[in-house]
């Protein structure tokens, strides 16, 4: 580590912890819970972006309820899992993710880290333009313009200097991924359908089956496991200053993510299925699926379901960005914190506004296929997670550095199945690349 904090960052580190304390001495639970929550929401509904919002409409749009609605909220609680896992890891270490593998598994494992996480990080950035650039068609706006002004949004964080000024701002810019509950409701769908896909999860029918839909479960997985998430949440609990004390609130603050993350995703599913039988879903963006919904919720929830995805996107493009920053600050040991100023930590925004300006860039490329990418996105997602998990365990249990925070056998297997589960899936639809015949075994 040997970094040496700046006095003004330890200053404020101070004053947050003393709110915190002071709430703990009075017993405000509630003012606690207010002053802790933040990383987990952020991470969950950041993971809601722009293809996984796209993901989940080409799901309900092309096989409606029955089958992907329950395997959604079961990715959910995968993602739960794993955050909880990430949450407690940087409660205790007090350090990111990046840092960590650097530190215990050596140079050579953190840079292959960092690097992975970098390329996949900008792979998925272009993903959220794209997702940005399709919902400001739906009003009108120009694709250079939509690439702009995101990019003025994400350069707020320069201008914060604060992380809990960061995270209160972002907090109330991602509570828009919420609108696409109205959007469900207005669709009025067929809720006995709803109840029964939930509660007996039905098969998919064998015609449909093959590869393609293989590719749309992975994508939809993809769109709830990802590795950024873990490299997000860690650093962030890190910079907000989280302490093993707070595991409880960090745990709860996950779990409220997940289950508002669960059901904007499910409502998307839903909404969406009320276009079944009535377009091609291969050949609809942000804005065509708002222009395919129009008929059956009207212009207002048409006009919430692309501004939906354009927030899905921009605060993704956030997130992401920032756990780019993050990651290439602690292996390269540069100064890493939101609560530092452009001046103290010059590479850290220097990363996570190029990585956002290149991708927003090649998102401007005319003739770029946008559509192609979002689902390719998610399935790489999933590609990349089992050794992010893998990393993810060996630490959680690593004695030395966790103490009796490591975790539990019942965390362990619950992880293990989580990595199992991802690398089959991933194994099957690589398999099905090589051998396209081999899906006719899920015929």
């Amino acid at each position: 580590m040997g970094q040496e904090y700046h006095i003004s960052d330890d200053i404020q580190r101070v004053e947050d912890r003393m709110r915190v304390l002071r709430a703990y001495r009075a017993r405000r639970r509630w003012y606690l819970w207010w002053l802790l929550v933040g990383p987990g929401i952020l991470v969950m509904l950041g993971e809601n972006d722009a293809p996984s919002m796209l993901t989940y409409a080409a799901t309900g749009a092309q096989f409606g309820v029955g089958f992907f609605l329950p395997l959604v909220i079961v990715a959910f609680a995968m993602a739960f899992v794993v955050q909880e896992i990430t949450v407690r890891l940087g409660a205790v270490v007090k350090t990111g993710h990046a840092d960590l593998i650097y530190r215990r598994f050596g140079s050579v494992w953190g840079h292959f880290a960092v690097a992975d996480l970098l390329l996949t990080n900008v792979l998925t950035l272009i993903t959220e333009f794209v997702g940005i650039v399709a919902g400001a068609s739906f009003f009108g706006i120009p694709s250079r313009v939509a690439v702009a002004g995101a990019l003025v949004v994400i350069s707020a964080a320069v201008l914060s200097r604060r992380y809990w000024r960061w995270e209160r701002l972002t907090l109330l810019l991602a509570s828009v991924n919420c609108v696409f509950i109205p959007v469900a409701l207005m669709t009025h769908p067929d809720w006995r359908s709803v109840g029964s896909a939930l509660l007996l999860w039905q098969p998919l029918p064998p015609h449909m089956a093959g590869a393609s839909v293989i590719s749309l479960i992975l994508a939809d997985i993809g769109a709830t496991v990802t590795p950024w998430m873990i490299f997000f949440q860690q650093s962030a609990t890190a910079d907000k200053g989280l302490d093993a004390v707070d595991i409880t609130y960090g745990r709860f603050d996950t779990l409220i993510g997940a289950l508002l993350a669960a059901l904007v995703a499910s409502s998307t599913v839903i909404a969406t299925a009320a276009l079944r039988h009535r377009i091609n879903p291969g050949a609809f963006g942000a804005a065509q699926f708002a222009q395919a919904l129009e008929p059956i919720v009207g212009r207002i929830g048409a006009s919430l379901f692309a501004l939906g995805v354009m927030e899905a996107g921009l605060v993704a493009a956030i997130a992401i960005s920032t756990s780019s920053a993050y990651a290439f600050g602690e292996v390269w040991h540069h100064e890493h914190s939101l609560n530092r100023s452009i001046k103290e930590a010059p590479s850290f925004y220097g990363v996570l506004l190029c990585v956002a300006t290149l991708s927003g860039a090649i998102v401007l490329i005319p003739g770029f296929p946008l559509e192609r990418v979002v689902i390719l996105v998610n399935v790489i997602a999933v590609l990349t997670m089992p050794p992010a998990l893998a990393f993810l365990l060996l630490l959680a249990n690593d004695v030395d550095i966790m103490g009796p925070y490591r975790n539990t056998r019942v965390l362990n297997w619950a992880g293990i199945m989580v990595g199992g589960l991802v690398s089959v899936a991933g194994v099957i639809y690589a398999w099905t690349l090589v051998w396209p015949s081999f899906s006719a075994v899920f015929r």
